[in-house]
């Protein structure tokens, strides 16, 4: 069976059918898909069956791995994954029960559901998020994906003026901070773990050339600007970016694997009855270097 790609919209999200991602992956094909998510910004794979190794091992033919940030920010509870490769993108605790409701993780676990790009918090933020269904609720739990190069091109050409050049101040505690989920609950060791950085608000992707907008829940401020102006800036943009006509829904299934690439997209997950259990296990590769780095 060959390797298709059919999109969902002729430049935003398509289905790649035809391929086990649990066997070794032929050169051809890694490259067919490189291209897919150059092209579609989101790659949905239906029906595999991964373990953690395998889901890894997949992963890593895309980029160096980021160790997940979740192990940085909650030190002194009990993981429920070996792999610090792997992010928990569960409700479940250490020993694979639902979260209490008012359990840290499950608090800052609700972050995810604003508007957000993974590890642009970090210096050297994130490229693709490759995420897992092992276990999905029967309704609910949806993930929404915004197409930041559409969001970006439908701009006057006024505002893509006067965003060039402008850096963003990103932070993990910033979106938190907006859940009221206070630095005070995380230690001092875990605070300083994960300092602000800087990333540019407008890129050009690497693979499609296309620019974009880059932002997130993790975006507080504009450097240079007066705080409340920077953050009126940030909140006009995403508005405007996750209008309907940027926005795709994905309904997951079991066996769903999901890439996405954080440097052309934001994503969110949507709200399921969390007394149920919701298992998704998700890797994310490295950035090449800081957005100031690259071009813009």
């Amino acid at each position: 069976m060959s390797i298709t790609v059919t999109p969902t919209t002729p430049e935003f999200v398509a289905e790649i059918s035809g391929i086990d991602l649990a066997r070794p992956l032929p050169p051809a094909d890694r490259d067919t898909i490189e291209n897919a998510i150059n092209r579609y910004a989101v790659a949905v794979f239906r029906g595999q069956k991964l373990s953690d190794a395998q889901q890894i091992d997949f992963s890593a033919q895309f980029g160096p791995i980021h160790s997940s940030a979740q192990r940085a920010r909650h030190t002194g509870i009990k993981h429920r994954l070996d792999r610090t490769e792997l992010a928990d993108i569960s409700n479940l605790d250490g020993d694979g029960k639902v979260l209490e409701v008012n359990a840290k993780r499950r608090l800052d676990w609700l972050a995810n559901r604003l508007w957000h790009t993974d590890a642009s918090f970090r210096a050297v933020p994130g490229a693709l998020s490759l995420l897992y269904a092992h276990v999905i609720p029967d309704e609910g739990g949806d993930t929404e994906f915004a197409d930041m190069r559409a969001a970006y091109d439908a701009l006057p050409e006024a505002t893509q003026k006067q965003l060039d050049g402008l850096i963003a101040i990103h932070s993990i505690w910033h979106s938190r901070g907006q859940l009221d989920v206070n630095r005070d609950k995380y230690t001092a060791e875990e605070q300083a773990s994960l300092p602000p950085v800087p990333q540019r608000l407008v890129r050009t992707h690497p693979g499609s050339h296309r620019k974009s907008l880059y932002l997130a829940a993790h975006a507080s401020h504009i450097q240079g600007m007066p705080v409340p102006d920077g953050r009126l800036l940030l909140m006009d943009l995403m508005e405007h970016a996750t209008r309907p006509p940027f926005v795709h829904a994905h309904k997951w299934r079991e066996g769903d694997l999901v890439i996405w690439d954080n440097r052309c997209t934001m994503h969110r997950a949507r709200p399921f009855d969390t007394t149920k259990v919701r298992d998704l296990r998700r890797v994310t590769t490295r950035d090449i270097a800081s957005t100031l780095e690259q071009a813009a």
